[in-house]
């Protein structure tokens, strides 16, 4: 069995994550979808019920429980997270239950209820910006100043590692799934669940907002490349480039990119919200829009997974 699929995460190290996070992150429930018009059987893996309502809480534990492993995780300074919003959440819960500090660094134009959320969990918040890329580069400028982990939001080997185990279990519970649905902002999602179901024989749909489409462009020009970032998903998936990791997975394991319209996004989560009463966010609408948009058009016969990936929204925007 080959398990080294990229240069820098394997299916080994997703299993070793599994069993380094288990005692601290919920395994989600995956949940058979209503019949689709193609006849294909699609199951909705429920990671938005993840703690802190988001996936990146697995890898922002793996992140810094291996960091401790490795006496790394410095109890004075802790972890900083540069964020448009969930990174930082998770990050921030991780660190509060390990018992370190968090300074998180998001954008001014982070939604207010990430924001709130990330002061409850006890972090130092700085807003600095309009996009990712400015609170990125401020984080480090902290790093560089106090000597703290930095845990990145999705371009770290070990925070694909911590998502990747939602592959494993997608596999567990439904052994004959033939296709993983995933959305993609900076690739860290993607690139763990790629890994991890490789040598299973899955196949990945690597789903983007055409506005922020940055695997998608990296592909067709061979290295990533910098893209605008708009449109309703940009809070969560609104990395300027595709990260490193992401892209020397996709290399090795050719996914499907499609991109689908904000106006797809948006029918979408109103959809989540009215037929099944799932509170989904724009960029984790992202990925059942490919379905319901037609980007992706699974065969009758194909098991589809399709990772429902984040909850943190306002209420309000829903009705």
């Amino acid at each position: 069995m080959d398990t080294n699929v990229g240069t820098v995460i394997t299916a080994d190290d997703v299993r070793a994550a599994r069993r380094r996070t288990g005692d601290y992150v919920r395994r989600t429930p995956i949940l058979r979808a209503d019949a689709h018009e193609s006849g294909a059987d699609i199951w909705f893996k429920a990671e938005f019920l993840q703690r802190c309502g988001v996936f990146k809480t697995r890898g922002a534990f793996n992140r810094q429980l291996r960091a401790r492993e490795n006496g790394l995780l410095d109890a004075a300074t802790g972890i900083v997270a540069a964020s448009g919003g969930n990174a930082g959440l998770a990050n921030a819960y991780a660190a509060s239950v390990l018992g370190v500090p968090a300074t998180v660094f998001v954008p001014e134009t982070a939604p207010r209820v990430k924001v709130d959320r990330l002061r409850a969990f006890g972090a130092d918040v700085r807003q600095v910006g309009t996009e990712y890329s400015e609170a990125y580069a401020a984080s480090q400028s902290h790093v560089a100043e106090t000597g703290a982990l930095f845990s990145h939001a999705y371009d770290q080997p070990d925070i694909a590692a911590g998502a990747g185990v939602i592959g494993l279990e997608i596999v567990d519970d439904v052994p004959d799934v033939d296709t993983i649905v995933v959305a993609v902002g900076g690739g860290g999602l993607f690139a763990g669940i790629a890994a991890a179901v490789h040598d299973h024989g899955v196949r990945v749909v690597a789903v983007e907002p055409e506005l922020i489409p940055t695997l998608h462009d990296a592909l067709d020009s061979g290295h990533p490349v910098d893209v605008s970032v708009s449109g309703v998903a940009a809070d969560s998936l609104g990395a300027r480039r595709i990260g490193d990791v992401g892209f020397q997975v996709a290399q090795a394991t050719d996914p499907i990119s499609v991109l689908v319209t904000d106006d797809d996004i948006v029918d979408t989560r109103r959809a989540l919200w009215d037929e099944y009463r799932i509170p989904a966010e724009y960029g984790a609408a992202a990925a059942l829009a490919a379905l319901r948009g037609g980007a992706y058009v699974p065969a009758r016969s194909e098991t589809v997974a399709v990772i429902v990936c984040g909850a943190n929204t306002d209420p309000s925007t829903l009705r």
